[in-house]
């Protein structure tokens, strides 16, 4: 896989969360993952969660990240939204139809977790590409200021 560092600016609009799988499928297939891989399968599965927490908890622009450094290192998904609001797991009876996003994120992600920003709050997941195929071992990490790649996450939005 190659370096990837894309953004994505995301709508108040749950039709937005189809835009977001359609763009990350593309830009993996950019960096060489097949949409038929469990990496790329996950990573999708990801973004719609991601996103549509973004979309439908907040009713608020976002903006997704999609990164990942060289030689098989851990991708890492963040959707940044104006929100202050933490994210909020939940156990969902079995006829409700949504509150499992967070569940499915914990259990598809090797780390996942939120921090705190002036303008809102940044909640992502990683997923290291071997753990696709043993379906992720997600464990919650959350708060401080996180660095990725070089990258010091800053305000957005």
């Amino acid at each position: 896989m190659q370096v990837l560092h894309e953004e994505l600016e995301i709508g108040p609009d749950p039709a937005e969360v189809g835009r977001a799988r359609r763009w990350a499928r593309a830009r993996l297939a950019r960096a060489g993952v097949a949409a038929d891989e469990p990496l790329a399968e996950t990573l999708v599965l990801l973004v719609s969660e991601l996103v549509t927490n973004a979309v439908v908890h907040t009713g608020r622009d976002a903006v997704l990240s999609l990164m990942s450094g060289a030689c098989g290192g851990a991708v890492r998904l963040e959707v940044a939204d104006a929100s202050r609001l933490p994210p909020r797991t939940r156990r969902a009876s079995g006829d409700e139809t949504s509150g499992r996003g967070l569940e499915l994120v914990s259990g598809l992600a090797d780390r996942w977790g939120w921090e705190q920003e002036e303008s809102g709050k940044r909640v992502w997941c990683e997923v290291e590409p071997g753990s696709c195929d043993a379906g992720g071992r997600g464990r919650f990490q959350g708060g401080g200021r996180a660095t990725y790649l070089g990258f010091e996450r800053l305000l957005v939005r």
